[in-house]
């Protein structure tokens, strides 16, 4: 496995990592069994970034991973471990809004590294701005944390051009966690330059369409009934047909690299910049061992000029998220 560095701190990640939500909580169906598995073929594959969160489960993500380490703990070193803070959920699940203030970000931390089980957090996000916090004082806490040896890198998700600016200043942020994909591409406007002139690295999620762009989800019937992807625009019922000609497309592509779907949409993201890396969830063995050799494959300049072409000729059938998410985000 490749590794890029992101940002200028000194962090080094793969080049492919792996997001863990959904082996908790929002995809349907899970087990623990497959998602330790899939952990530990993370390992053997150099897929080194792993993505957590404390409101996926809620908190029960952070508790699988914490229990792989401690079964496994003498991985723990192999593994740039990121999680987030700032959604607040109540036990039941229900979301309660969000929090950017200090004393809610050294609570935060402190119950994230019991729940993981380590002494330090490798890559602390916070996962939505907060509007009622000046950003400032937001970063200003969360550097207190790198200073006491708690967290070592620094990160943003969902954030603004103008709010990455503010938050540098403040303490240096390594990296901004954002949608980024063949089919969102909404970064590219003014973002991704302000995260280039500051040396901000860019962890793409969701790089794989919440599955759409790997051709496997041929209709909304293959979604598990409590999949909440059944509630995403993209995967509604006017929407889904027509985002398919997308998929063919890209399927076509993959065809002349000799690769999957997944693959071709995973480099696509590796070639658009040295400092992006992209973090595809899933809790199949299979999965990950075929998104993990993404890394490897070659777009030459008529490739991408091929994706271009294709992709200006296409025409994206709803929102990233549903209505009162999309206010949640800044870009």
């Amino acid at each position: 496995m490749k590794t890029r560095k992101l940002g200028t701190q000194g962090l080094e990640v793969s080049t492919i990592g792996l997001g863990c939500m959904g082996m908790s909580e929002f995809y349907g169906h899970s087990n623990e069994a497959d998602s330790l598995s899939a952990l530990a073929v993370a390992i053997e594959q150099g897929v080194s970034l792993w993505d957590t969160s404390d409101i996926y489960g809620p908190k029960t993500n952070e508790e699988l991973l914490g229990k792989f380490f401690k079964q496994n703990p003498t991985q723990r070193d192999k593994v740039v471990l990121a999680t987030k803070f700032g959604i607040m959920r109540d036990a039941q699940g229900d979301f309660m809004g969000i929090n950017g203030s200090p004393e809610y970000i050294r609570k935060a931390c402190d119950a994230s590294l019991k729940r993981l089980g380590v002494e330090q957090i490798d890559l602390y996000y916070q996962h939505r701005m907060d509007p009622n916090v000046p950003i400032e004082e937001t970063v200003g806490a969360m550097g207190e944390l790198v200073k006491a040896g708690k967290v070592a890198y620094l990160g943003l998700s969902e954030a603004g051009s103008d709010t990455l600016i503010r938050a540098n200043k403040e303490f240096p942020i390594s990296v901004l966690q954002s949608e980024y994909s063949l089919w969102s591409r909404q970064l590219e406007a003014k973002i991704l330059p302000t995260c280039k002139s500051l040396g901000i690295g860019l962890v793409a999620y969701s790089p794989l369409g919440r599955g759409f762009l790997t051709g496997a989800i041929k209709s909304r019937a293959d979604l598990d009934k409590d999949d909440w992807r059944l509630n995403n625009p993209r995967f509604s019922k006017e929407n889904f047909e027509q985002n398919l000609t997308l998929v063919n497309h890209i399927k076509e592509l993959a065809i002349t690299k000799n690769c999957t779907p997944a693959q071709l949409a995973l480099a696509w993201i590796t070639h658009q910049d040295e400092s992006y890396v992209s973090i595809p969830g899933t809790r199949s063995t299979q999965r990950l061992k075929e998104n993990a050799l993404a890394a490897n494959i070659i777009l030459t300049t008529e490739d991408l000029a091929r994706v271009s072409d294709m992709l200006l000729s296409q025409e994206i059938h709803g929102s990233r998220y549903p209505e009162q998410m999309m206010a949640a985000l800044e870009n």
